[in-house]
């Protein structure tokens, strides 16, 4: 799948005349050019309130800066070498589908202001002219993760794919699945690394929603990034089948729970290529020894533990919004997936920032092949905006709960075909931020 690079797009005009009104200048940073780079990670990591970065950290992201189009929203005249006082990046990635394929995607993230710039139009310039710049080069759908949830909503964006949080008490939930065949090995930080992007990467293409890791982000999560706190903690474990072939990863740490030589274990990832792995990574953490808790975050909404316990009240599950979605481009979106129903409705789209306003005639076959085509002059049998059409892309939200709370307009029947052929199997998951 060929993929657009995100760095040859040019700064978004109607963003730079906004931000030019308010003595601001909206701009690509370079980042082969240090009095460009180095200000900006610094200016990122103030927006996340993290530590004034090293020399090595600065060096461990740069490759990272590299890869994306970077923007930056610098004061009118201010120096060379100033930080910005916005930040945002983006790229394409690949996003894995409903049916098992996947579309090209423009990942935002690193979107900061600084609190002295509140109030100006800044945050709506950058995810404006992110979109903008998206649906012109051209990309269907865009994406972030976010640590704020009600900011997203009013730019198109739909909280497409959750995530369940889990907390077990260990020593009420017990263990009830059969032992899994295989063994464990521990794995020092580097191969850990290694381990979680070659079993993700092919993990994965099995469920929609996921997106590809890349190098910086196993090495965090595998505790190699100096700026960690945690990361002489980190442990690691591979599993491999009975072939000895890889097919599970688990990194973790370790706490004391408040003194009392019992400890709770905190799943930084656990990602499996089988069931047999997940289940096998499953039991190596909730059977590991003085350990009364573990917590793990991002897990996915049919992860089978509940079921692999003797007590399914020990394991707790807290559901919350992870992945957002934001369809730019209506029918290349809709076609790219496969849908488990027939179909024949149209639906009336509204989009504030008319990107991927329309009406539009879908239909599913037998094979779950979509076909859509513009559908004017008729009244449609479902109207909803943006925001609800990309919660409902991935099909791990329900038409019915949107009907139910406002966001689609239309019959219920109408509704209930949406459902029935939106709906996906697995139900779709992401497992990083991004």
């Amino acid at each position: 799948m060929a993929l657009i690079d995100a760095r040859g797009i040019p700064a978004d005009q109607t963003s730079v005349e906004r931000l030019a009104r308010e003595d601001l200048d909206y701009r690509v940073v370079d980042p082969d050019d240090p009095a460009q780079a180095v200000p900006f990670q610094r200016a990122m990591s103030r927006g996340f309130l993290g530590a004034e970065p090293t020399s090595a950290t600065l060096e461990e992201g740069l490759p990272t800066v590299r890869s994306r189009r970077n923007i930056g929203v610098y004061e009118q005249g201010s120096a060379r070498g100033t930080l910005p006082v916005a930040t945002i990046d983006s790229w394409v990635t690949p996003l894995t589908l409903p049916g098992g394929g996947d579309i090209g995607m423009w990942a935002i993230s690193g979107v900061t202001v600084s609190g002295t710039h509140r109030r100006r139009g800044i945050a709506r310039s950058l995810l404006e002219g992110e979109l903008r710049a998206a649906a012109q080069a051209g990309v269907a759908l865009a994406g972030l993760t976010v640590t704020e949830a009600t900011i997203y909503g009013r730019y198109g964006f739909g909280a497409a794919v959750p995530v369940s949080h889990l907390t077990v008490d260990t020593r009420r939930a017990g263990w009830a699945a059969t032992p899994s065949r295989g063994r464990f090995e521990y794995v020092d930080r580097e191969q850990l690394a290694a381990d979680l992007g070659a079993v993700h990467e092919r993990a994965r293409r099995g469920r929609p929603g996921q997106v590809p890791g890349w190098s910086a982000r196993w090495a965090g999560i595998a505790g190699l990034a100096s700026a960690d706190t945690d990361r002489e903690r980190v442990r690691g474990v591979h599993f491999l089948d009975q072939e000895g072939v890889l097919r599970g990863v688990l990194a973790y740490t370790l706490e004391e729970m408040g003194g009392t030589f019992r400890f709770r274990l905190r799943v930084r990832m656990l990602v499996g290529e089988s069931q047999e792995a997940v289940a096998a990574l499953w039991r190596y953490a909730l059977q590991h020894d003085l350990v009364d808790e573990v917590t793990a975050d991002l897990r996915p909404l049919d992860d089978p533990l509940p079921w692999l316990v003797a007590d399914s009240r020990g394991v707790t599950q807290v559901v919350h919004d992870h992945g957002w979605l934001r369809v730019l481009d209506v029918p290349t979106a809709l076609a790219a997936r496969q849908y488990s129903a027939p179909l024949d409705a149209t639906i009336r789209v509204e989009d504030p920032l008319d990107i991927a306003d329309g009406q539009w005639r879908l239909r599913v076959d037998e094979t779950g092949t979509m076909t859509v085509s513009e559908h004017a002059g008729a009244d449609a049998d479902l109207t909803l905006d943006v925001s609800a059409l990309s919660a409902l892309y991935a099909g791990g939200v329900r038409a019915a709960a949107l009907l139910g709370a406002g966001r689609i307009a239309g019959e219920a029947s109408a509704v209930d075909a949406v459902d029935r052929s939106f709906a996906a199997y697995p139900v779709p998951s992401l497992d990083i931020w991004y």
